[in-house]
């Protein structure tokens, strides 16, 4: 082989290698800046992903706080509602403890007027000696508050004679037997008794006539 063809083989060789070395280095580059794409691109999503999270935390906390806020409402609300339903129920307790306190003031009310004129009958008994007036002035007196009871609350009064004995309206305390009874009788008042609006609250005290068949 002549000594051209030798050199130009040798020089052939060298470019082949050159290429392939610019090849090889081109490669390199393709493989360190996919490798650096790669990187950044993780980055990247990686910061995302941390921006992500820190917005959901935010978002929770958020909402955390507003749940609080809520309760905290609810919380007041519901201790007001106690204090107002115990400040009701101190009113209502106070309401009927005044009603029971002050159930009778009328009936009291209309009677100081004939309390009134036994006072001034009892002035007047002290200045004058007319016992027949004094005692008439009485007796207007007790027709007075007994018709008050009678008309305004139901009174009624138990002080009849020679009626049939009634246990559940007269209490017997003397008793003698009497010819010509069928059965047992009233025969004596000792002390009236009294129904309100028909249901006895004093029984009369009586003397009762038995039958002595």
């Amino acid at each position: 082989m002549s000594r051209h063809k030798k050199k130009e083989k040798k020089n052939r060789k060298m470019g082949n290698n050159a290429e392939k070395e610019k090849k090889d280095e081109e490669i390199q580059e393709e493989v360190v800046a996919e490798t650096l794409d790669e990187e950044t691109a993780e980055s990247a999503t990686s910061d995302e992903r941390e921006d992500k999270a820190a917005d959901e935390l935010e978002a929770l906390r958020k909402e955390l706080e507003a749940e609080k806020e809520k309760n905290a409402e609810l919380t007041d609300r519901l201790i007001r509602n106690q204090a107002d339903t115990e400040n009701y129920r101190k009113r209502l307790l106070k309401d009927k403890e005044d009603a029971v306190r002050y159930a009778n003031t009328a009936l009291v009310k209309e009677l100081l007027e004939p309390i009134d004129n036994f006072s001034r009958a009892l002035a007047a008994a002290d200045q004058s000696k007319n016992f027949e007036g004094f005692r008439d002035g009485v007796k207007m007196i007790e027709e007075n508050m007994l018709s008050i009871l009678k008309n305004n609350w139901g009174l009624e009064i138990i002080d009849s004679e020679n009626v049939p004995f009634d246990p559940n309206e007269h209490e017997a305390c003397l008793m003698e037997e009497v010819e010509g009874l069928k059965e047992d009788t009233v025969t004596m008042i000792l002390q009236k008794g009294y129904k309100l609006n028909g249901r006895v609250i004093r029984p009369a005290k009586v003397k009762v006539g038995k039958s002595s068949i």
